[in-house]
């Protein structure tokens, strides 16, 4: 193993792939494979009908092209290095290259936390002040909203590694996730980690915590508002709301699940179900978003239509040529 030389004398990590399933970690890596090519091309699918159809440029339909970017970046962040791990058992990371995996992985998780509740806030005013939207959602209040999202994001995350940098560790440290978090780092080093755990305890809270109460209760008004108004338009509205619901529930369930399970020491007891957790929270919104989305939303099914349709037309112009 090599050894690399930072200030805290560590050489780096060594990630894991799934804990008792090394005998298959080959064969994992096929679906694992097909999930990377889902989401890379579910997502891009996404963002080209958004960027070329001139009905979908509004405010619902530019955050969801924010969300779609976030999630292909995310992908792009755990999927290739896991690949790595599970076929050609390369799960040496040098300290630093962990750190801005860690980095973006938390900081693209804030983002999306941000993006969610700010669609949340879109089907709010949409369903239930659907005469002030217009005048509500304007493209200087989106940029607005997306730049504090942005800024929320890196004021809380860019101390992250900083505080783990300043950390002491041994030469060498195994994760058992095949990826770099906080919550684990900060839990192998031999010195006092309670800034890292109070920290990071204020992030979950003010970042995720804060966004999913305003999430929660802004589909509670939703929903009260439509069952006291049933009008063709609001449940028109509210109907674009399924696959919103679904994408707060596959980036919430798994985040706080993961959350509970690092805090709590349940790993101890359930040695694998942080593992799980944390591949889920990874992995699966980058390619159940894009599903959800082209399956529930219809004009994103018109969309795809559309562009199947030119690509045959395409075709056969190019054959007949």
């Amino acid at each position: 193993m090599c050894i690399l030389n930072t200030s805290n004398d560590t050489s780096g990590f060594i990630l894991s792939g799934i804990s008792g399933l090394e005998d298959i970690h080959f064969w994992i890596g096929f679906p694992l494979l097909f999930m990377y090519l889902l989401a890379v091309f579910g997502n891009v699918i996404i963002l080209y009908i958004i960027r070329i159809e001139k009905d979908l440029h509004e405010p619902m339909y530019i955050f969801l092209s924010m969300l779609s970017a976030i999630d292909l970046l995310l992908a792009n962040t755990t999927m290739p290095r896991m690949l790595g791990i599970f076929w050609f058992g390369s799960t040496e990371i040098w300290f630093d290259s962990c750190l801005v995996q860690m980095f973006f992985i938390h900081f693209l998780s804030a983002l999306e936390s941000g993006i969610l509740f700010a669609m949340a806030v879109d089907r709010y005013v949409a369903i239930c002040h659907p005469l002030r939207y217009s005048s509500f959602f304007t493209s200087r209040t989106i940029i607005r909203s997306s730049l504090i999202i942005l800024l929320r994001a890196s004021a809380v995350m860019i101390p992250i590694p900083l505080l783990i940098k300043r950390l002491p560790y041994n030469k060498t440290n195994v994760l058992t996730h095949s990826f770099c978090l906080h919550q684990e780092i900060m839990k192998l080093s031999y010195g006092d980690n309670k800034v890292n755990i109070v920290y990071g305890l204020f992030v979950i809270l003010s970042v995720m915590g804060i966004d999913s109460l305003f999430i929660a209760l802004s589909y509670i008004l939703i929903i009260r508002a439509v069952v006291d108004h049933v009008e063709e338009a609001s449940l028109k509205a509210f109907s674009t709301c399924a696959a919103h619901i679904c994408a707060v529930l596959v980036y919430y369930v798994p985040l706080i699940g993961l959350s509970v399970v690092h805090r709590f020491g349940i790993s101890e007891v359930a040695p694998n179900l942080h593992i799980h957790f944390g591949n889920i929270y990874l992995l699966v919104p980058p390619v159940i978003n894009p599903i959800v989305y082209g399956i529930k939303t219809k004009e994103i099914r018109i969309g795809l239509r559309k562009m199947f349709c030119r690509k045959r037309h395409w075709v056969k112009a190019s054959n007949n040529y």
